[in-house]
């Protein structure tokens, strides 16, 4: 059985396909390729056909409203139908296709789907439930632990392939920013269609917005909308964590009622007085 190199091969894999080697790829690169597919066995699922997945889109149509005959004005409406799949030929790049190839991102919940879009408080989304209308071989990342692993020496064969799957899972779970490079999207790309290539009918992997779970599917048309609905954004809730320790480029100076000013550390819960 093929194993990784090593905890970092996917991150080695990454910056090499980025930075070094596109389209012509050296023998690190093919061997990190046919480890991935030796280890990805295991890993594949079905999605039966009749199964029901969700898929939204920043905006809206509008539609006419009438009172007694008579034209008042243009209300919003769910997208039709055509425009809540991705155009053949007009694709833009994403996390697993390349322009103009589409595939289909889906979501195992409408929520996440919602969120996967990163709509602004009042925008408009269309959301649409698709039925899947053959059985799909779908390849999971989301198998693996969701946590970022990290070693300071080599662990033994099995935990570096944990660690490696979890690199890849995150990798497509990263959310899709206008600012990226399309570039970062490379690794990726090349990964999807290996699967691809390999006989897998999509990609399942962690939404890092949601609670549910995204799939790529590489066939558009394996899954058809069959109804539609339009949802505004009331509120964005955020909750934060430290993840690190703080650091302080000069010491605050703070006023004590009885002592007057005294130099303090402040932390998170306490203020430390000395």
């Amino acid at each position: 059985m093929s194993e990784f190199k090593s905890w970092l091969s996917f991150w080695d894999f990454w910056r090499t396909t980025i930075q070094k080697n596109r389209y012509v790829w050296p023998k690190e690169v093919e061997e990190f390729l046919q480890t991935v597919l030796s280890t990805s066995k295991g890993r594949d699922i079905t999605i039966s056909a009749g199964k029901n997945l969700w898929r939204a889109q920043l905006g809206n149509d509008t539609q006419p409203y009438y009172q007694d005959d008579i034209y008042i004005d243009d209300i919003p409406a769910p997208y039709r139908s055509e425009r809540m799949k991705p155009l053949k030929g007009e694709a833009k790049e994403g996390r697993a296709n390349p322009k103009g190839i589409p595939y289909l991102y889906l979501a195992t919940q409408r929520d996440t789907a919602l969120a996967e879009v990163r709509p602004w408080i009042g925008a408009l989304v269309s959301v649409g439930q698709f039925k899947i209308m053959r059985d799909l071989k779908i390849i999971q990342c989301t198998g693996t632990e969701d946590q970022h692993l990290f070693y300071f020496e080599e662990p033994d064969a099995e935990q570096r392939e944990k660690a490696v799957w979890c690199d890849i899972d995150r990798a497509f779970s990263r959310p899709v920013s206008m600012s990226d490079s399309t570039a970062d999207y490379v690794p990726t790309q090349i990964l999807a269609e290996l699967f691809r290539s390999e006989g897998f009918d999509g990609i399942a992997y962690h939404s890092a917005l949601g609670e549910g779970f995204n799939i790529a599917i590489f066939d558009i048309d394996a899954a058809n909308i069959i109804n539609c609905f339009l949802y505004k954004l009331k509120e964005i809730n955020f909750n934060f964590k430290e993840v690190a320790n703080a650091y302080f480029v000069e010491m605050p100076l703070l006023q004590d009622r009885c002592h007057g000013k005294k130099t303090a550390i402040v932390t998170e819960n306490d203020i430390l007085w000395f």
